[in-house]
């Protein structure tokens, strides 16, 4: 296996290369390269012990921790799949992700949910904190063979235009050769210090969490983002780039309006010009392009970068150097430059299938492409430009909703005949989530009387994540359809849809 270079493997030439740099840091916790190699072994040997081998899941519930890139590095030397789930989905979600993976070993941190779940779950949990530290302190050290790199290593929770999720699956070869394009185009050396305070359930922090990892630099922990926390790492870390993006960056900003911490490490996006007082503006061609292109989890992050088109006409950039894309018409032939087409793609970065959908993979792999479910154009100087989905999805700050799964929820509750969902334009969010309702005849009322908007945002809310839930709802007497569909241009029309991903 001469070709192959697994996530184990990069931490095995780390742990011998950089030995005494900084590999992780969370709370007091702090690991050198050597440190965590040693850590990942035990970890391996303790998730060996209690069942997992070739092909099992080992999944996460709980929020950001060292834990998640030890659990992944673990299962890599193991040849096994992790799975850090969404903690912000309901216990009905999450029970959904169980039943689903059906993992071997579940790592949990303590909540209701948890709770719950564990009680009705199988498989071997084990408690993070101390008992987790434990299991690694106590597991010994042994030798794990060579495992394949183009196995899958990663599953990441996405694409729920049916209703329900699916979990694409990320090989090492995938994630190493992603991380590889990304830290090319943000410029990154060793010495760079990533602060982990988006959801590494999502690949916009997790790709950068593991570029961090491949260049030998340092990932910085912090639970969730609360700005002030993220101004004291910053300036306590020394961090170099963190997950933030509009919203959080002004919450930022006002966290430090006095001045209080240093954020001069951070090498960010120009954003306002208090903003700007406070970091370093970089010069990476990520940075200068306001982070632009098009991505997705089910190509390790991102496809096509504008970093590599500055200037260009299309607004995604041009394709990341080891992939290729192609914009497809229906029956798989590509369509003339300007043109609109399906975004296409295969190389080295994309996923292996989703994890037990052998009909949607056969469908998502047609003519020998991934078919991303997007639409582009491609503009006469060869660069992109992103459509939008050929399905419908809300975009609501950096999480997507996809209606088919509010709208399944809508429907369970008793007194709703049939829902639609759109997206509104929001100023802080980019858009906000808006459902339509047709009441049942004997739940007549609405918004005056019996059923209210309160009670089906409530609804919604114990079956999905918060963010989920509708912000608006507004009741009609029936949903415009189109075939068996809502019709949503219409909807939208009615009802002051707007501003989905990819509309200029």
């Amino acid at each position: 296996m001469i070709h192959s270079l697994s996530l184990s493997d990069v931490l095995a030439d780390h742990a011998r290369s950089r030995p005494g740099v900084t590999a992780t840091v969370d709370g007091e916790l702090r690991h050198t390269y050597a440190e965590l190699d040693l850590r990942v072994t035990r970890l391996a040997a303790a998730l060996a012990g209690a069942g997992v081998s070739t092909g099992d899941r080992v999944v996460w519930l709980g929020q950001n921790a060292h834990a998640v890139l030890e659990l992944l590095l673990a299962c890599s030397r193991l040849g096994a799949v992790f799975c850090p789930a969404n903690w912000r989905q309901s216990p009905d979600e999450l029970r959904f992700v169980l039943d689903d993976l059906t993992p071997a070993v579940v790592v949990f941190e303590p909540s209701e949910a948890t709770t719950s779940l564990r009680a009705a779950g199988a498989g071997t949990w084990l408690q993070a904190g101390d008992e987790y530290e434990r299991a690694v302190a106590e597991a010994p050290v042994r030798e794990f063979g060579p495992v394949d790199d183009a196995e899958p290593v990663l599953a990441l929770y996405t694409a729920a235009f049916a209703g329900r999720p699916s979990a694409a699956l990320l090989s090492s070869a995938a994630l190493v050769a992603h991380a590889t394009s990304l830290l090319v185009v943000r410029r990154m050396e060793p010495g760079f210090t990533f602060l982990n305070d988006g959801p590494l359930f999502h690949v916009g922090t997790m790709m950068f969490c593991l570029a961090t990892f491949q260049i030998g630099g340092t990932n910085v922990f912090t639970p969730a983002f609360d700005p002030e926390e993220v101004c004291r790492l910053i300036d306590a870390e020394r961090v170099t780039q963190a997950f933030l993006f509009g919203p959080m960056i002004d919450a930022v900003a006002k966290a430090n309006a006095g001045g209080k911490y240093d954020l001069s490490s951070l090498r960010f996006v120009s954003h306002s010009a208090e903003w700007d007082d406070m970091i370093t503006v970089d010069d990476s061609p990520w940075c200068r392009s306001k982070m632009g292109g098009y991505g997705q989890t089910e190509v390790g992050g991102m496809l096509t970068f504008l970093g590599l088109a500055e200037g260009g006409a299309g607004f995604a950039g041009r394709p990341s150097p080891l992939v290729q894309v192609r914009l497809l018409a229906p029956d798989g032939t590509e369509v003339p430059a300007g043109e609109v087409g399906e975004i296409c793609a295969r190389g080295k970065t994309l996923f292996s299938g989703y994890f037990a959908r052998p009909d949607l993979n056969a469908e998502k792999t047609a003519y020998g492409w991934h078919h991303t479910g997007d639409l582009g154009r491609r503009e006469p100087d060869g660069t992109l430009t992103f459509i939008g989905p050929k399905l419908r999805m809300i975009k609501s700050g950096a999480e997507n909703v996809y209606p088919a799964e509010v709208e399944r929820a809508l429907k369970t509750h008793p007194a709703v005949a049939d829902a639609a969902v759109i997206g509104v334009p929001d100023p802080g969010w980019q858009q906000a989530v808006k459902a339509v309702v047709a009441l049942r005849p004997d739940a007549a009322g609405g918004v005056t009387g019996g059923v209210t908007a309160d009670d089906l945002i409530e609804h919604v809310r114990t079956l999905l994540a918060s963010y989920k839930k509708p912000r608006h709802v507004t009741f009609v007497d029936s949903i415009p359809k189109r075939g068996f569909t809502p019709d949503y241009d219409a909807l939208d029309a009615a009802h002051g849809g707007g501003g989905y991903p990819g509309n200029a």
